[in-house]
């Protein structure tokens, strides 16, 4: 050992001082490597939960990181602490290379401690849609949803978004606070059909997949309310009436899990079809053209 530090101070300038740090630093990030092993190792054995097991992950990393820091830093700050009037200047030169990386970390902060979203949070930032599945110091990662797929479906691609996005994009975020949100449905129908039957019978069908949310939705929206200040006078499904120009158009409107959207909508409109076929007064409408010659009565639709 004597032969090896003798070499270090001699041949390449490392003084005693310098090389007792170095050994302190290495010992410090083995030891804290082994704590982090160990305590992922004991929640590994104890839970199932993929997203417990991410928490910890995250959790222990960050806190094993900032304390590696500190003690590291505490080990070396007296030797740095005449080059002060040096680190100030570095410190503010670096400030302004490395402009993006620090929005990212300031994005970090706002992320962790204001909570826009979490992982496992639906979210939409700007053009980008998706779950949520890990959250960085530079940058957080969606699973996309929607984009060339139909509806809200994963597309399986990951998007990697650094966190200052947080300060230049809006952020929607659809099951943070509140697990529902409101979907609609329109459904045409000619104006020769019997309106008032088919209304009817979409009130019954809308009514039969969507009321029992409304009570669970009520709950929800009571503890929201602790947080934001959400407040609807009614959560009941509807059906709303309107004219257009080929036929007597209804929007069904009712609650529903953001990832459960198109599944209920396919429900919905399966039962719809089957109970209109069973109508022959009811006609679905669609655009039409009509031709008419002169001098007959009949015309022909296109």
């Amino acid at each position: 050992m004597i032969t090896i530090r003798e070499f270090l101070s001699t041949e390449i300038g490392i003084n005693y001082d310098t090389q007792h740090k170095i050994i302190v630093s290495i010992i410090i990030l083995i030891l804290i490597s082994i704590i982090r092993f160990v305590i992922l190792r004991i929640v590994w054995k104890q839970t199932q939960s993929i997203k417990l097991r991410y928490n910890w992950k995250r959790s222990i990393s960050l806190s094993l990181s900032l304390i590696a820091t500190f003690l590291i830093g505490a080990v070396w700050l007296p030797a740095f602490e005449q080059f002060g009037a040096f680190l100030g200047l570095f410190t503010a030169g670096l400030a302004i290379a490395m402009k993006d990386p620090l929005t990212n970390l300031a994005g970090w902060f706002f992320i962790v401690f204001r909570k826009p979203f979490a992982v496992g949070d639906r979210v939409q930032i700007g053009e980008h849609a998706g779950d949520v599945i890990d959250i960085r110091l530079f940058q957080f990662s969606i699973l996309e949803i929607g984009n060339w797929v139909d509806a809200d479906q994963s597309t399986g691609r990951i998007i990697h978004l650094p966190n200052g996005k947080v300060f230049l994009e809006s952020q929607a975020n659809y099951t943070g606070g509140f697990d529902y949100i409101w979907h609609e449905i329109p459904i045409l129908i000619t104006f020769e059909s019997n309106w008032e039957k088919a209304k009817k019978i979409i009130n019954e069908v809308v009514n039969k997949h969507a009321d029992n949310l409304s009570k669970s939705a009520a709950k929800e929206i009571f503890e929201a309310s602790k947080n934001y200040m959400i407040y609807y006078k009614n959560l009941s499904p509807i059906v709303y009436t309107r004219v257009k120009e080929s036929g007597v158009l209804f929007t069904m409107r009712y609650l529903c899990n953001p990832r459960k959207r198109r599944g209920s909508e396919n429900e919905i409109w399966e039962e719809i079809l089957a109970r209109f076929a069973q109508h022959p007064d009811i006609t679905f409408a669609y655009p039409t053209t009509r031709f008419y010659k002169s001098g007959e009565e009949n015309s022909l639709d296109k």
